[in-house]
């Protein structure tokens, strides 16, 4: 179906969305709990936008159903991101707060963490290791546990531990100034 949809079949679009879609809604639920209170953006319209720039996009060709999921992630993660910096520009006057992650459920809290800030170390931690941002992305953004990343990432769990770790340092230090290479 993903291959399919690949080669530009409308229909196929049509038929992977029932296929996919509680798998992506429970993804958005995921990563919309972790959303502030009083937030503005359902999952329904997270899964929505997103599925959307999945079909929409004719360049992109689906691999396997862990290509799809991450692309999936990647897609949520652009569109939260996007809305926080439009959130922060309207009622912050674009001021960039920055969040120490010691504790990765302390410093995750998306009530206080600066997502456009993690984006941006995220970027940087892709252009040094595509793979743990990989890990990252969809443990954070898309709310995968350990073996379902495991999984989507066709890895180990020990190695998702492994680099869900070391990248949680490499972007507390990227975030607060301090810098290094992730190792």
């Amino acid at each position: 179906m993903l291959g399919a949809l690949g080669e530009g079949e409308a229909s196929a679009g049509e038929q992977l969305l029932p296929l996919v879609y509680d798998e992506l809604r429970r993804l958005a639920q995921s990563r919309m709990g972790r959303e502030p209170a009083g937030h503005t953006l359902q999952a329904t319209a997270l899964v929505h936008e997103a599925y959307l720039r999945l079909v929409g996009n004719q360049d992109l060709r689906w691999q396997s159903r862990a290509h799809f999921f991450g692309a999936a992630a990647l897609a949520m993660r652009r569109i939260l991101v996007e809305r926080a910096r439009r959130v922060r520009r309207e009622r912050h006057g674009g001021g960039r707060a920055r969040l120490p992650l010691e504790d990765v459920d302390a410093a995750l809290d998306p009530e206080s963490l600066d997502l456009a800030a993690l984006d941006e170390a995220l970027k940087d931690l892709e252009t040094i290791d595509e793979r743990m941002a990989q890990v990252v992305s969809l443990r954070f953004f898309a709310g995968l546990n350990v073996e379902e990343t495991a999984a989507a990432l066709d890895i180990s769990p020990r190695t998702v531990k492994r680099e869900w770790s070391v990248a949680k340092v490499w972007l507390y230090r990227k975030m607060t100034g301090e810098h290094g290479e992730p190792g």
